[in-house]
């Protein structure tokens, strides 16, 4: 035997690249209950009785197996005292972070309601498929802080997804309220963004930390820049467009079995 081929024997296989690897775990990242169950329903999960998370969190996890897929659903569940959905940025950091030190998924996908930029092409019921995050919320004037409160980030390239749900593309903005302010409404347009949420550029930023990838899936409830009131408008459309979007969240886990993330 030749020196050279004793060293190759010798040596450690080498590990497939991360994105060659076929996608097995899939964690979605869901804010509302309203938009969780749907997606249970849909996959004909269960809840996990016997949680892995820190005693005393309101978190909630679903799992179960889809086709090759781990499916597990978390949601950050309602607040102890007040008894309302845990939304925002701070709940959808905290759970995210968990889920991936926990449950350590292969992919992180993103999904629920937004509001909708008129302007910029959205209608109400439109599912996106996400290509940029930012906030419009973490607001300060100091050189190279204002980009970090910005916090700007490109999501995963799906180019094979897209083409095959045929859906809309947009930029999200994320801010911890429900409506905008006009100093608000003026970082969402600087930030080019056609849909607004309460959640996904937190959910990013502790993805792009940690080196998970992401996707994200935005179905909007309510139009922020037309006559119409928001919450009244949010409400009145929550439960078709949650269903629509458990449906093509569905054909986007179809799409994903057996596939690596480099055919996404």
């Amino acid at each position: 035997m030749a020196m050279d081929d004793h060293v190759a024997v010798e040596e450690e296989p080498e590990q497939l690249d991360r994105e060659e690897m076929p996608i097995a775990n899939v964690v979605f990242i869901i804010a509302m209950e309203a938009e969780a169950l749907p997606l249970v329903n849909q996959f004909q999960l269960t809840e996990d009785p016997d949680s892995p998370f820190p005693k005393g969190v309101p978190w909630t996890r679903y799992h179960g197996i889809y086709k090759d897929l781990q499916i597990n659903i978390m949601w950050p569940g309602k607040d102890i005292v007040l008894g309302c959905n845990n939304v925002g940025t701070v709940p959808a950091a905290l759970v995210t972070y968990a889920s991936i030190q926990v449950l350590k998924p292969d992919l992180i996908i993103n999904i629920g309601t937004a509001g909708g930029l008129k302007v910029k092409g959205a209608c109400g019921g439109d599912i996106f498929l996400i290509s940029d995050v930012a906030f419009h919320h973490r607001r300060n004037p100091l050189p190279i802080r204002d980009r970090y409160g910005i916090g700007a980030r490109k999501t995963i390239h799906t180019s094979n997804l897209l083409k095959r749900l045929d859906l809309k593309v947009g930029k999200l903005s994320t801010g911890d309220s429900f409506d905008i302010s006009p100093v608000d409404e003026a970082l969402v347009m600087a930030n080019d963004a056609t849909v607004i949420d309460m959640e996904g550029a937190a959910v990013a930023h502790v993805a792009d930390l940690l080196s998970v990838p992401a996707i994200f899936l935005k179905a909007v409830t309510n139009v922020v820049d037309d006559k119409k009131p928001s919450v009244e408008e949010f409400l009145q459309n929550v439960p078709a467009v949650t269903a629509a979007l458990a449906q093509t969240a569905a054909q986007v886990a179809d799409f994903i079995n057996g596939k690596c993330l480099s055919e996404l």
